[in-house]
Order: C-alpha cells, then structure tokens, then sequence
C-alpha cells in the first residue's frame, strides 16, 4: 500500500509507513499509520 497523507507536525505530504486499511464508525474506508520521519499519527480518508 502506498498511501500518501499529510503530516501535521512536518508540514508535508508524505508516504504512511506501516499503512493499516481501516473502516471508520460511518462505514467509510480509511488509512492509518505514521509518518516516516517524525513518527506522528496520518489518517486518510478513503481507500488506498
């Protein structure tokens, strides 16, 4: 999975490390894991 979120704390698009596919309360599909380089939470919502 090659998913691509922005980081918050570096302040840049980036690819998420360790990418999760997840199903929010909603139904909805999303992507969770971290950022590479400062290791924060990146969420992205729909499918990867």
């Amino acid at each position: 999975m090659a998913a691509e979120a922005y980081c918050v704390k570096c302040k840049a698009k980036r690819e998420i490390k360790n990418a999760v596919q997840i199903t929010m309360k909603n139904g909805r599909p999303a992507v969770e894991g971290k950022c590479p380089v400062c290791e924060t939470k990146m969420f992205k919502i729909g499918s990867a």
